[in-house]
């Protein structure tokens, strides 16, 4: 497997093109091949989602993506459904495709009907523009961010030939379960649509549901992956599976890094738990918990906020079995050794602190139970988190 340059137009079969004028941003992606999605589980749930997703349950296929950031499209009762479909109709008269076989994403401010006049006035000029080079993927990721700090692609090439890239979106209102984020992957695989759903929920499972930037679910979650077809190859299942893991990992950890206001990317590997449900639990929870991100932020080495932030996870906890370290590149420090704290001497300050400066820490948990681990990522609390968030729509 090796890294590849051009995003998502790496893919054979793969189109793209994208506009961002201030805060708007119109992308279209044009693929045609069996596809599968993954949605929020917040009970609001926004328009466009609610139109792709009875699309893609029917046909089971996509042919294109029209994506518009600035505006949510999410609660916005029926007016917002009729704005979704005619999105859908309006890219399938511009690329002459079934309108059920289009895709709708909205990403920006919630609760706010969306005006289509700028993407009717916008869209003939994208759809025109569809290339299938590099920079054609950079324009379609920029075209759907909204607080985002830097574009979020990956390319890769697998060992059996296929193909696997994709762009996502995401800063903040992210803890998916499926946060605000979206994410758009393509593969060259030929791959029948009932073994590209269960790959993509498995690799969401262990990716973008294992991100927490602010513990907020969106309304507008999405994951959706089309398999062109195009190599002619259809490659086992694990391989397939592996592929698609480390491209929503990958793109995962760009969004927890991008978190809003974010300076220190933070990864909490859990170990020892009594089953994977357990260490999910543990994991997210030290990621989740402000106390411990704003430590993280602050240089604080306050490790017992992250065994409170254990022992209120809900998972099955015993306090004289945990063990805590502290890691970065190829420091660890080790901090409570079967429920006891380890004594702090001249060299271990020195480490500890050294570790935080760094913009990754590794915190790593063993509960000191089980055999079962898990892995989730977050970010730092910051100042400007809250400066971002309390001036979003002013």
């Amino acid at each position: 497997m090796k890294f590849i340059e051009g995003g998502i137009c790496a893919v054979a079969g793969v189109r793209a093109a994208g506009i961002k004028h201030g805060k708007m941003g119109l992308a279209v992606i044009q693929a045609e091949g069996n596809a599968a999605g993954v949605y929020t589980r917040n009970k609001v749930i926004a328009a466009p989602l609610t139109v792709t997703r009875q699309s893609l349950s029917q046909t089971g296929k996509l042919s294109a993506l029209i994506v518009n950031s600035g505006n949510a499209n999410a609660f916005t009762g029926e007016q917002g459904i009729e704005t979704a479909k005619e999105m859908q109709s309006m890219l399938s008269k511009e690329l002459n495709v079934d309108s059920e076989m289009v895709a709708v994403a909205s990403t920006g401010v919630v609760g706010h009907q969306l005006d289509l006049s700028w993407i009717k006035e916008k869209l003939p000029d994208v759809s025109a523009s569809l290339s299938n080079d590099a920079d054609a993927s950079m324009d379609a990721a920029k075209a759907i961010i909204t607080t985002d700090t830097f574009l979020k692609e990956i390319a890769i090439e697998m060992d059996c030939g296929i193909r696997i890239g994709g762009i996502a979106k995401g800063s903040g209102m992210i803890e998916p379960n499926m946060g605000t984020m979206l994410s758009f992957v393509y593969t060259d695989a030929d791959v029948p649509t009932a073994n590209l759903d269960e790959c993509l929920k498995t690799a969401v499972d262990k990716s973008f549901n294992m991100v927490v930037v602010d513990g907020d679910t969106s309304t507008n979650d999405m994951v959706l992956v089309t398999a062109t077809g195009n190599s002619g190859i259809n490659p086992k299942t694990g391989d397939l599976l592996h592929g698609m893991e480390l491209v929503l990992t990958e793109l995962a950890k760009m969004i927890a890094i991008d978190g809003e206001g974010a300076t220190k990317l933070i990864e909490s590997k859990v170990t020892g738990a009594v089953n994977d449900e357990d260490a999910v639990l543990v994991a997210k929870a030290i990621v989740r918990s402000p106390l411990v991100k704003s430590a993280i932020f602050g240089q604080d080495p306050n490790w017992g906020r992250i065994i409170v932030a254990s022992g209120h996870s809900g998972a099955e906890i015993v306090p004289e079995n945990i063990s805590l370290s502290f890691s970065s590149a190829n420091k660890v420090v080790e901090l409570v050794s079967s429920g006891v704290a380890v004594e702090s001497d001249e060299n271990n300050l020195e480490k500890l602190k050294e570790i935080m400066a760094q913009d990754e820490v590794v915190i790593i948990t063993d509960l000191g139970l089980g055999h079962s681990s898990a892995t989730a990522w977050g970010c730092d609390l910051t100042y400007d988190y809250v400066k971002i968030n309390a001036e979003y729509t002013t």
